[in-house]
């Protein structure tokens, strides 16, 4: 009868520099026979010394080596276990351990005795303990906060874990549940779903301790090096409330600054909101003041006025390309209508506005070069006849744009309010950014600066809480369009999009249908545009 008790499967890219301590360490297991155990190690379309790395690191250690085109980490972890089950019912020992560890991690010496032990005793599936190594202080304690979390979920168990880095299912258990899904991420979790499914229990144990890279820039699109590229992100460029006056914050100013007020039918708020940037102007933290008026009929241009503020009419500024469309077409002329190094934009509705609405965005932009772009985040309560809700303003955000990102681009998923209109960002690169003429313009912003300048060049900043006006469900609706086609062009490709010859938005009611035209085309940038134009005439 053949001594086979457990094969370890390890999927692994381009690892030279770290196979060899993987399997160092799974050769030297303590209290396990060196017959009783082998590894498959699938080598997923490396094109470095991984496979020699692992020959040298082996020595007694039974391993086989498979090499394959690139299939990614899910099918690489499914071919390698797939070869350990079938290794394990040919040895006759269906109760033996299908065992799959990462290429970066590092099993401590009682790791699969521990596994064993748990198979002995009658589980069927077993999560290793893992912990990353070198995490910063303040990112440890962001992991820590959500292994918390998720433990308390778990009642009983020694660790929330059951991850690629450490996962043991028995051979017969592993057949039962049709094998581990070749997903291109997050298989681990899909296997785990699938265990729930048959209802195979997962023995958490606390003996089974694995050490695992605290690497942020996975291969996967999901899975924990995204996790950790979040948290850290947020460590570093998610800003506090910024406590500095005005004249500390004049102080530290390191380039010019212009402040950019959308306005259309606002004059209950924009005089407010003038007043408070006026303090700006006055204490020199900023240069320019412009508000862009839309042709209001309540007053607006005239209160913006008498408050103290330079104010155009939007359809005055580069009135070759016809009348303003939107929102984003005000943003993108004011643009070329002013002239400071630092461009912010503010939403002139804020029933609220305070000089923390500022400070927070343009603080980060003074202290650090690198940054090129900060997002105000802030609460927003949803004010509804004499009751104030917590948390539940910002519709748009949370049901359509928040998904999107969550879906398409997590790396983006940190930001609170990826809609705000309250940002600031360096002019080089606004005028390399197209611009949608409606509201579609805050996503899109967000999107093609992570694109042109990468994440760790994007910051947000708490703002505190935001009380703005609410629109009725059908504009708000409305809203949504704009915002899902100006992510679907830089999501899907604007080819894709101009397939669909986006239209007019219909929105039933109990008449005719309601038939809107929502503004979705877009400007181009300012500079770097394939034929770039000059502010002021129209494109060919």
């Amino acid at each position: 009868m053949s001594a086979l008790r457990a094969v370890i499967a390890i999927p692994a890219r381009d690892e030279e520099a770290r196979i060899g301590r993987c399997l160092r360490a799974i050769a030297a297991q303590r209290e396990v026979l060196p017959d009783a155990y082998s590894v498959v190690l699938v080598l997923d379309g490396c094109a470095d010394a991984t496979r020699e790395r692992a020959l040298q690191a082996a020595g007694d250690l039974r391993l086989h080596v498979v090499e394959s085109p690139p299939l990614g980490v899910g099918a690489a972890r499914r071919l390698g276990m797939e070869i350990a089950c079938e290794r394990l019912l040919a040895a006759g020992a269906p109760d033996g351990l299908v065992v799959t560890t990462d290429a970066d991690s590092e099993v401590q010496p009682g790791w699969l005795a521990a596994l064993l032990e748990a198979a002995a005793d009658g589980a069927q599936a077993i999560g290793g303990d893992v912990e990353v190594e070198g995490l910063d202080i303040g990112v440890a304690r962001r992991r820590a906060a959500r292994l918390a979390a998720r433990m308390r979920s778990l009642p009983g168990a020694a660790h929330p874990h059951f991850s690629g880095a450490s996962i043991a299912v028995t051979a017969d258990a592993y057949r039962r549940v049709g094998g581990l899904e070749p997903r291109a991420a997050l298989e681990d979790e899909a296997f785990a779903r699938a265990l729930a499914s048959a209802r195979i229990p997962i023995a958490r144990i606390a003996g089974a301790r694995v050490r695992t890279s605290a690497r942020p820039a996975g291969r996967a699109f999901r899975g924990l090096a995204r996790d950790l590229a979040l948290d850290s992100w947020l460590e570093r460029n998610a800003y506090g409330r910024c406590h500095l006056d005005l004249a500390e914050l004049a102080a530290r100013k390191t380039a010019t600054v212009s402040v950019v007020v959308p306005a259309r039918e606002v004059a209950t708020t924009i005089g407010p909101t003038v007043d408070v940037l006026r303090r700006f102007l006055d204490a020199g933290a900023v240069d320019e003041l412009l508000v862009v008026a839309a042709a209001s009929d309540d007053g607006t241009a005239a209160a913006a006025r008498a408050a103290g503020a330079t104010v155009v009419q939007e359809d005055d500024l580069m009135p070759a390309f016809g009348p303003c469309r939107g929102k984003g077409d005000a943003m993108w002329r004011a643009l070329a209508a002013t002239t400071g190094e630092i461009v912010a934009y503010v939403d002139a509705d804020s029933e609220d506005f305070g000089e923390r609405m500022l400070t927070g965005l343009l603080a980060p932009l003074f202290a650090r070069p690198g940054l090129a772009l900060v997002k105000g985040a802030f609460q927003r309560p949803f004010a509804t006849g004499g009751d104030v809700l917590p948390g539940e303003g910002g519709r748009v955000t949370e049901l359509m744009a928040r998904p999107l990102l969550n879906l398409h681009r997590p790396a983006l998923a940190g930001f609170a309010q990826p809609l705000a209109g309250e940002v600031a960002a360096r002019r080089d690169l606004l005028e390399r950014l197209a611009f949608p003429v409606g509201y579609g313009v805050e996503i899109a912003m967000l999107l093609d600066a992570e694109r042109l300048v990468g994440l760790d060049a994007l910051a947000q900043a708490d703002l505190g809480s935001r009380q703005n006006r609410h629109q009725p469900l059908d504009a708000l609706s409305a809203m949504s369009y704009a915002v899902l086609v100006a992510a679907s062009k830089r999501l899907l490709g604007s080819e894709a999009v101009d397939a669909l010859a986006p239209g007019p938005y219909v929105l039933p009611g109990a008449g005719d249908p309601d038939v809107r035209q929502v503004p979705v085309e877009e400007r181009p940038p300012h500079v770097g545009a394939s034929r770039p134009h000059v502010a002021g005439t129209a494109p060919a």
